[in-house]
């Protein structure tokens, strides 16, 4: 898989922009804004790490008191995790803000941070920043390319994106953008993903959508095995498109769900794409699976093995290492009916060795995308995790991440 092309992920009733605060160092954008023209029902997923930041918090109490939101505010930079009382006292200060300047209630903004953790946020910053964001916001694609931009942090490149289809007769776009590159690991990771759509459909199917949707995507993906402190997934529906309203089990629902995952799993993948220092895109599948939870622990137990990262960046064909990550992952399984391909490439049948010529292995090992296929044979369930190599840069990056 190649880094796809950002799209521009405009969808009506909806603007954004991104500028420089000067938490960051040179006027690198470092704040977001993204604002909805009326209120829109509204779902989040958060970190399951037990230290969270106040924004994590703030944000979850906001959506259970309303499922409603206009605005959510965005910095880099900065994690505000770790950091005493003043961490949720900034949080009510920004939002607080931001809502008069809008004229929208406060519980309608949600507040969202990444970077460095235990340092105080610099909110002063911020609040002198937020006439000027407001001012500025717009719909072209500069405004939402300037938002994607002012949410990374150790990312090399932006990642937005689009997706639409037909309703019955009214055009449903849900447009996204996320951030991440380190620290990543299932059950959210250093990464933020917010999502917008135009379609009608109540808090509480959003919310089943929006689960579903992360469940195979952004909680499958892994860089490093670290949640971090900050991450959720938070998506707006502003209802312009006058569609009839989606409700579960239903032929819309699905149709609504198919477009949601499409999104999640193709914002997800830039991640990978984007992992620190990372040379090569891999796929871990696990199919014939008894149960999906024994497909994913065992897939995640691979996609997580540092052995078997360290071994696809050196292109060592070392398969057992392959092997003994799937042993290791804590899943029952026989054995004598295991198959273990990679990149097609028949490394293991029926648990034993087919001598795959060590050149042929090492020629697929050199390629960029990796797909690492262990089938059980005994089931029909399937799971896949998608991670990415570990590089002498992860380390350097990570290693000199507060300097």
């Amino acid at each position: 898989m190649k880094l796809s092309k950002n799209r521009n992920p405009v969808v009506p009733g909806f603007k954004a922009v991104g500028l420089s605060c000067g938490i960051k160092d040179k006027n690198t954008k470092d704040l977001a804004l993204i604002v909805s023209n009326v209120p829109a029902t509204a779902a989040g997923v958060f970190t399951k790490n037990r230290i969270v930041s106040p924004g994590v918090t703030w944000s979850r109490n906001a959506l259970s008191k309303s499922k409603f939101c206009r605005a959510i505010i965005v910095n880099s930079g900065n994690a505000n995790t770790v950091v005493g009382p003043k961490g949720f006292e900034d949080c009510d200060a920004i939002t607080k803000l931001v809502a008069e300047e809008l004229s929208i209630p406060q519980k309608e903004v949600l507040i969202a941070s990444t970077g460095v953790i235990g340092v105080p946020l610099p909110s002063h910053k911020i609040l002198q920043a937020t006439p000027k964001l407001i001012q500025s916001l717009g719909r072209s694609q500069k405004h939402w390319t300037d938002a994607s931009e002012a949410i990374m942090t150790t990312d090399l490149v932006s990642k937005s994106d689009k997706v639409s289809f037909d309703l019955k007769g009214h055009r449903i776009v849900i447009g996204g953008m996320s951030k991440g590159s380190g620290m990543i690991h299932p059950n959210m990771a250093t990464m933020l993903g917010f999502l917008w759509t135009n379609a009608v459909i109540d808090s509480k199917t959003l919310k089943l959508a929006l689960i579903e949707a992360t469940d195979r995507s952004f909680n499958r993906i892994t860089v490093d095995g670290d949640s971090s402190t900050n991450d959720c997934v938070i998506v707006l529906a502003n209802g312009e498109a006058k569609n009839p309203t989606i409700k579960p089990n239903t032929s819309g629902y699905g149709e609504f769900l198919k477009a949601l995952t499409k999104i999640c799993k193709n914002l997800a993948s830039k991640i990978i794409l984007d992992g620190e220092g990372a040379t090569k895109f891999v796929t871990v599948c696990v199919q014939g699976g008894k149960t999906r939870k024994q497909a994913y622990l065992i897939a995640n137990s691979v996609a997580t093995s540092s052995l078997v990262k360290t071994a696809l960046f050196g292109e060592d064909p070392n398969w057992g290492r392959i092997y003994c990550a799937v042993g290791n992952a804590g899943a029952p399984f026989n054995p004598e009916k295991v198959d273990i391909l990679l990149n097609k490439n028949l490394l293991l049948k029926n648990g034993c060795p087919t001598n795959l010529s060590p050149k042929k292995l090492e020629k697929a090992m050199r390629q960029h995308e990796i797909n690492i296929t262990i089938d059980l044979h005994c089931g029909k369930e399937w799971e896949e995790v998608l991670t990415c190599d570990f590089s002498y840069d992860y380390v350097k990056i990570n290693a000199e991440y507060t300097t």
